[in-house]
């Protein structure tokens, strides 16, 4: 009898020892999941916030690029009216028109050459101001500097020096001095095109937009007179230049001057 009770004993302590850790388990597994729980939504608000934060930042940085932008732009703006102060682009957009060109030939009281330039497709000035204008603006140099360095270097169109009307070339290409006639076209806009052609070379090194007619054009340091005082070799900084006569690239510029003065 004592010997059942003993077993019973032994039997009800080991249950309660099961019972007691199957409750131990319960409880430690519930604090798992618990923590589990916990750390997911921690996790997810540090989701958000780095979202939020991450959304505060681009915002910033994007008020700050407009800025930049906005500052950006007013720099150039200033760095424009720097230039168009002291030093003349060769390139760029231009206010001039077709009539203002007209207007300041007109304005030297020179007769135009019709008789010889109408061989050459140009039998007015109208006509002869719209090659130049359109040539320019396909190259996208300055109408207003090709002109008026033609109406320099052939004295409103008179000639008189080495080359002669005849050769359609209008800035003196290829002469040198001497007697040497220099580059001779077949009309009078191809003298126009390689002109401007060979203005572009010198004032940068990208690509002709059309057909190069300048034989002249390899020959030029690309690039090394960006502005019509550089043309002149005297003043431009690496010693190149159009020619060698002193502040010819000045007296360009003040051509020009009157010429936008012109109605």
């Amino acid at each position: 009898m004592g010997l059942k009770k003993n077993k019973l004993k032994i039997w009800l302590e080991l249950g309660l020892a099961i019972l007691l850790v199957t409750v131990i388990g319960i409880g430690s597994n519930s604090g798992v999941f618990d923590r589990k729980i916990e750390k997911k939504k921690t996790e997810q608000a540090s989701s958000k916030e780095a979202l939020k934060k991450a959304e505060q930042e681009n915002s910033a940085a994007k008020t700050g690029n407009d800025s930049k932008t906005e500052e950006d732009k007013s720099k150039e703006e200033q760095t424009e009216e720097v230039i168009a102060q002291g030093q003349y682009p060769i390139m760029g957009k231009s206010p001039v028109t077709v009539e203002q060109l007209v207007t300041y030939f007109k304005s030297s009281g020179e007769t135009y050459p019709s008789k010889e330039l109408q061989k050459g497709g140009a039998g007015s000035i109208e006509t002869f101001c719209q090659m130049y204008y359109d040539e320019a603006v396909a190259e996208e140099v300055r109408p207003e500097v090709a002109f008026v360095q033609t109406m320099k270097e052939t004295g409103w169109l008179q000639y008189g020096g080495d080359a002669s009307i005849e050769q359609f070339n209008f800035a003196g290409l290829g002469t040198t001095g001497g007697g040497v006639a220099g580059e001779s076209f077949a009309d009078v806009r191809t003298g126009i095109r390689a002109q401007i052609q060979h203005l572009k070379a010198y004032a940068t090194g990208d690509a002709l937009n059309q057909e190069c007619v300048d034989d002249r054009y390899e020959y030029v340091t690309k690039g090394c007179a960006p502005y019509v005082e550089w043309l002149g070799q005297r003043e431009n900084p690496g010693g190149y230049g159009w020619a060698t006569a002193e502040r010819y690239g000045y007296s360009i510029v003040d051509m020009i001057s009157k010429l936008k003065a012109s109605r």
